[in-house]
């Protein structure tokens, strides 16, 4: 059984520390601890408000006593560039003999002290973020392509697009569906064992990524789920939304945002929420009609009655199922996509 350390100094957080929060939300029995000297001695629920009583430690040799085979870098700061205190835990791992996990852009497979060192110790360096070689050039398979595909966007980065993709296809398989995940991220990668690393692709090549990794799924997939990256209205990320976008070709999409976030990570308002679901359905008119099949919102910092009669606001103003699925659950939203994977049909 693998023995998840995570590394997040800094970065311990219900936002920053995304990699190593999906594992502790989805994967809490394999997780020893969280290495973070600014939380050091709390548990995972105090900081996060789930995850148990995983500790938080301040260094990787206070990790030690609870044994982890692997150092997994949880957080995921903007370029993904290695900095000396993260490189020091990196080192001490591997001198204990730990396998590292990396999301980072920086790959650490070609770092020369960190490749060499892993290679002396008999230990792996994955770098979730490596590029498919060679690349994969958009063929427009989707035209005879024999099942839908939901694709999650959002208003923003950090809304809760790869937690709304996993926790759908959980509910989905609960009931017996055949659903496939499709990881674009470096923590959907983790969790599902597949998928692409989008942001790390040529843009030439993302819709073609994204487009093979489709046609791989089984013949008897009902439905693919794909983790959504980025957003349209961010400056920063928006073309890997839109590569991602053309790649899938979507059929249906849930769109996800987080109440009382005022400005995106560029520092820019939102567009009206209408307008920007509107764009979506915009950019797929030149191919096939889509269509959203409801919202889900990160309620984390609103209290219970606030976080519900939000999502009943904007259910009524969208006219969509609208919930936080990891706080009230999605029985509406499920229902709204069993009934268009019967019209699809």
């Amino acid at each position: 059984m693998k023995r998840y350390a995570i590394l997040a100094i800094g970065a311990y957080d219900y936002i920053e520390n995304k990699t190593g929060n999906m594992l502790i939300r989805n994967r809490p029995e394999e997780v020893v601890c969280v290495i973070d000297p600014e939380k050091t001695g709390q548990t995972a629920e105090q900081v996060l408000g789930w995850g148990g009583d995983i500790p938080c430690v301040a260094t990787f040799s206070d990790s030690k006593k609870f044994s982890p085979t692997h150092l997994v870098i949880g957080a995921a700061p903007q370029g993904g560039k290695l900095n000396d205190a993260y490189r020091h835990e990196i080192k001490d791992a591997l001198l204990y003999e730990c396998h590292i996990i990396s999301g980072m852009h920086v790959f650490l497979n070609e770092d020369e002290e960190l490749s060499e060192l892993a290679n002396k110790m008999d230990m792996s360096i994955t770098d979730l973020r490596q590029p498919p070689s060679p690349p994969h050039f958009p063929k427009g398979s989707w035209i005879n392509r024999k099942f839908p595909v939901l694709l999650i966007v959002g208003s923003d980065c950090d809304t809760g697009k790869m937690t709304t993709a996993w926790e759908l296809i959980k509910s989905l398989k609960d009931q017996g569906r055949k659903v496939e995940f499709v990881g674009t991220g470096q923590t959907g990668i983790l969790l599902s064992g597949k998928g692409v690393p989008i942001d790390a692709v040529v843009s030439d090549f993302m819709a073609g990524e994204i487009e093979y990794c489709l046609d791989q799924l089984p013949d008897d997939t009902e439905l693919a789920i794909v983790e959504g990256q980025g957003a349209l209205n961010n400056m920063l990320y928006s073309g890997v939304t839109l590569g991602l976008l053309h790649g899938c070709m979507p059929d249906f999409m849930i769109f996800t945002h987080e109440p009382g976030r005022d400005v995106d990570v560029a520092g820019n308002p939102f567009p009206d929420l209408k307008e920007l679901m509107q764009m979506h359905i915009d950019l797929m008119k030149p191919f096939k009609k889509s269509s959203f099949l409801g919202l889900n919102f990160l309620t984390l910092k609103l209290h219970n009655d606030p976080a519900m009669e939000t999502c009943n606001s904007a259910q009524d103003r969208y006219g969509l199922p609208v919930t936080d699925l990891i706080r009230f659950g999605g029985k509406e939203m499920l229902e709204r996509i069993l009934s268009a994977l019967d019209e699809w049909n």
